[in-house]
């Protein structure tokens, strides 16, 4: 069994030309400032942050570091374009709004991919992927717009009731850095398919994708429709989760931080929706095509470098198979190609911060010292030409304790952990043994038994016999601490809108 996966045997200096070359084409030489108002302006503080590239740790960009003035200013720029414009386009309009948006990008996806794959690090030929799905999500919601509809009442002779679903008006939204564009996209579209204004706060790690994105679109919306502070945490997000103004807040992030938007949002009763962590089971049936269920399995758990809030982080494998099936698993791994994500060969790129390294290297250690078995990785790529970059090479780990917290806390990051199981009861307990419940996999071919499990599971999206599939008009959300609504489908349009009752007396 092999314990080690593919390396780039490219030389630092190579990876850094490359970067560089592809940065000083595509990335502004004065990219960083906020978005208020269809006009690009400097914080109030006039104080910036770096954005790096995860690769060769190089500096990208300098960007502005928003604050509680800017959200304000951003604020306010969104409710005089609801009032003045936004409010006035009929469905028809946001309907081809979006559909030009979907245009704009799609012209542009290579160049997008791209800027994705230098600001957060994934895999050039996942950004693509990505890409392709901002558009689709673009187009969807330029449909779903058209069918959202109100109800008349039954109320007798003299009287005569209906309902409409009406905008909030304007919409705060705070995105992670996993999915950048991505996960914009899952909130701009249903946005503003359903009327609102937004003020939009990206992630300080990975704004260069959504600043490319306002200055593609700039002339296709009216000045306020979007609105993007860029900036920390606790000096943007938090005032905007809070803010009186803002009557509806969406974001996705870690459970801890959910929490804290929660009760942010609780002073001023805003509604809220959250997509939060995650700790999702993977259950492998003995009736399973082993190749298939290794492969579905590394796609579940390595996909973007395991930074993906629904990765198959808890391996259930029977008993039957556990051995045929973990030595077919660890050839999946192994053949991952760490390396330069421009690469079209590299298959697993680097973390998006070397914080978010040492995190991952904390639990892997954490479960080392438990008395955890490291089968495959557990540490950095020992090549040099890597030794810039925020890499972690794919870790499996097994003989650990269900109740280690590298088993019940969000890692997030490349670590597989795996459990045998044989009585079903006793594997199903177990599957729903973490406060998280966002999604789970299912690997058999009895779709009887499948669809008993997908019932029994405690989560909000079980995928059976694949993973990581998210297509428009999908609903994605999750169970218990994973968060609260769902996303992505024609029912996220009530999640930004709500019911007005209008009561006639026909007497």
């Amino acid at each position: 069994m092999s314990t080690d996966s593919q390396r780039s045997t490219e030389s630092k200096s190579a990876i850094k030309q490359r970067h560089l070359e592809v940065a000083d084409e595509l990335v502004p030489s004065d990219p960083g400032q906020l978005y208020i108002g269809g006009e690009w302006r400097d914080s109030d503080s006039g104080d910036t942050l770096d954005t790096r590239d995860p690769t060769t740790g190089s500096v990208l960009a300098e960007v502005q570091a928003g604050g509680p003035v800017d959200i304000d200013r951003a604020v306010d720029a969104a409710w005089v374009a609801y009032h003045e414009t936004w409010s006035d386009y009929s469905v028809t309009d946001r309907q081809a709004t979006l559909h030009a948006i979907a245009d704009r990008i799609e012209a542009r996806a290579d160049d997008f991919a791209t800027i994705e794959t230098l600001d957060n690090g994934k895999p050039i030929s996942e950004a693509r992927i990505d890409i392709d799905l901002v558009i689709d999500h673009f187009r969807y919601f330029a449909g779903a717009c058209r069918v959202e509809e109100g109800r008349t009442l039954p109320s007798g002779p003299d009287h005569h009731i209906e309902t409409l679903r009406e905008p909030y008006g304007v919409v705060g939204q705070i995105i992670p850095w996993n999915f950048p564009l991505l996960m914009a996209a899952w909130k701009l579209a249903p946005a503003l398919a359903a009327g609102n204004t937004i003020v939009l706060k990206p992630a300080e790690e990975t704004p260069l994708s959504i600043l490319e994105l306002m200055r593609e679109i700039d002339e296709i919306l009216p000045a306020g429709v979007i609105n993007v502070v860029t900036g920390y945490g606790p000096d943007a997000g938090a005032p905007l989760s809070h803010h009186d103004d803002i009557r509806k807040i969406a974001f996705t992030g870690s459970t801890e931080v959910g929490r804290t938007v929660m009760k942010n949002a609780a002073d001023s009763i805003t509604d809220i929706t959250l997509e939060l962590g995650g700790k999702s089971p993977l259950i492998v049936y003995p009736d399973a095509d082993i190749e298939t269920a290794a492969e579905v399995a590394r796609v579940g758990m390595f996909h973007n470098t395991g930074e993906c809030c629904c990765a198959g982080t808890r391996l259930f494998v029977h008993e039957n198979i556990r051995d045929e099936f973990l030595n077919a698993f660890i050839d999946e791994v192994t053949s991952l190609t760490v390396g330069d994500p421009l690469r079209e060969e590299t298959t697993l790129g680097p973390k998006v911060t070397d914080e978010q390294v040492q995190r991952t290297l904390e639990y892997i250690e954490q479960a080392r010292n438990s008395g955890a078995d490291i089968v495959t990785g557990g540490g950095e790529p020992d090549e040099k030409a890597l030794s810039d970059g925020c890499f972690v090479t794919p870790t499996v780990i097994t003989d650990i304790d269900h109740e280690s917290r590298a088993v019940q806390e969000e890692i997030f990051g490349p670590v597989e952990t795996v459990f045998e199981w044989s009585e079903y009861d006793e594997m199903i307990d177990q599957a729903n043994d973490v406060d998280y419940g966002l999604a789970a996999g299912v690997i058999t071919s009895d779709l009887q038994q499948a669809h008993k499990t997908a019932r029994d599971i405690e989560a909000g999206n079980i995928w059976v016999n694949t993973y990581n599939e998210f297509p428009a008009g999908q609903p994605f959300g999750g169970y218990k601490q994973s968060g609260i609504g769902r996303e992505t489908a024609a029912e996220t349009l009530e999640h930004y809108t709500q019911t007005k009752t209008i009561n006639f007396d026909l007497k």
